[in-house]
């Protein structure tokens, strides 16, 4: 996970430079809130819950699917720049009901 977030940060802040955008702890968490709701926007578009606005049903799933991929890249940036270790903090809140002693 660790070589992901450092591609995205890469792709992140050359967007950030080019736009000339601050990407400090409150654009990060501004950001994935962005993005999140671009996500919800797409899902109701996409199960008919909102207008498609011509959209093919196919384009509306890939906009989905693009959807769901920003807002995952929004978090690894988050985590990232609040050094979080993703791989340990998903393993000690999540992984550990796999342990069957816990199942």
């Amino acid at each position: 996970m660790k070589k992901l977030a450092d591609d995205v940060e890469h792709v992140s802040r050359l967007y950030a430079e080019r736009f000339g955008i601050d990407r400090d702890a409150t654009w990060f968490l501004l950001k994935l809130h962005e993005e999140v709701g671009e996500l919800t926007q797409s899902y109701l578009m996409a199960t008919g819950q909102a207008r498609s606005k011509g959209a093919s049903p196919e384009e509306l799933a890939t906009n989905f699917h693009d959807e769901i991929a920003d807002v995952f890249c929004q978090v690894l940036l988050l985590a990232r720049f609040h050094g979080v270790d993703l791989d340990q903090a998903v393993a000690a809140k999540w992984l550990v009901w796999s342990a069957p002693e816990n199942r």
